[in-house]
């Protein structure tokens, strides 16, 4: 497979060799106007030839096309390889060599996992609603392996400078887990700055799990590089993408 298009995202992250990794930007695609250039998702009111062009440019860096999934915001997980059209769900894993599990995002983190063996992989689409949810918690627990043995990756979703939240966001947090408001910086009247990175890295500690990378990339900040729903309104969707290599490592 060739490389990447130097504008997307190569985790930089201890995992092992087995595993790939891949999170595209809004850069190197064919779709126009609010949704320039390559915007991934087919619902958001994008022409579906210039998006089937993106996925087709996209599954050139790729083993396989991507099991791609119908997200709620919510916490339900699938097992990727059963997936041969788009389910409801918002973490999808695989056990499978060469089978690609994928989110979409724009606003939304993505939290990527693999196991130090390289024997399973995960993607979950986190905003706040998923991981209050506990979708981060339904894909540890559906990998089968100890917590202790994963790690995870953080990629870009929007920042906690930009991402002002109500008290019903507040509320869900530090019910589950006082520590959680940490996370929030007052505002404005009845208004927070929500960090959801802290609150991911919380949870997954929470879990066991002690090899957290990334975080930090704003989506919102930067419109050059990122979607940003909340930003922009209509927008385009990029991919956080996770397979285990096939064949020797």
């Amino acid at each position: 497979m060739p490389d990447a298009p130097g504008d997307w995202i190569v985790p930089d992250w201890p995992a092992p060799p087995g595993v790939k990794a891949l999170i595209t930007t809004r850069q190197g695609g064919t779709s126009r106007g609010a949704h320039r250039s390559m915007n991934l998702g087919l619902q958001v009111n994008d022409d579906p030839e210039a998006v089937i062009r993106n996925r087709d440019l996209l599954r050139g860096f790729l083993p396989a096309e991507p099991r791609w999934l119908a997200q709620v915001h919510g916490a339900r997980v699938v097992e990727a390889d059963t997936v041969t059209s788009p389910v409801q769900a918002d973490a999808t894993f695989t056990h499978s060599a060469g089978i690609v599990c994928g989110v979409m995002i724009a606003d939304c983190l993505p939290v990527l996992l693999c196991d130090r063996d390289a024997s399973v992989v995960a993607a979950a689409h986190a905003g706040w609603r998923g991981l209050s949810a506990g979708v981060i918690e339904s894909a540890v627990a559906a990998t089968g392996v100890a917590p202790g043995l994963l790690l995870a990756y953080l990629g870009p979703a929007i920042g906690p400078r930009a991402f002002e939240v109500g008290p019903d966001v507040f509320d869900a947090f530090v019910a589950h887990d006082r520590a959680a408001a940490q996370a929030f910086k007052p505002h404005s009247p009845g208004k927070w700055l929500c960090d959801l990175f802290t609150l991911a890295r919380q949870r997954l500690n929470a879990l066991g799990i002690g090899s957290v990378s990334g975080g930090g990339l704003c989506t919102y900040s930067d419109p050059v590089r990122f979607f940003s729903h909340r930003r922009d309104k209509t927008s385009g969707r990029m991919a956080a993408l996770i397979w285990r290599q096939a064949g020797p490592q």
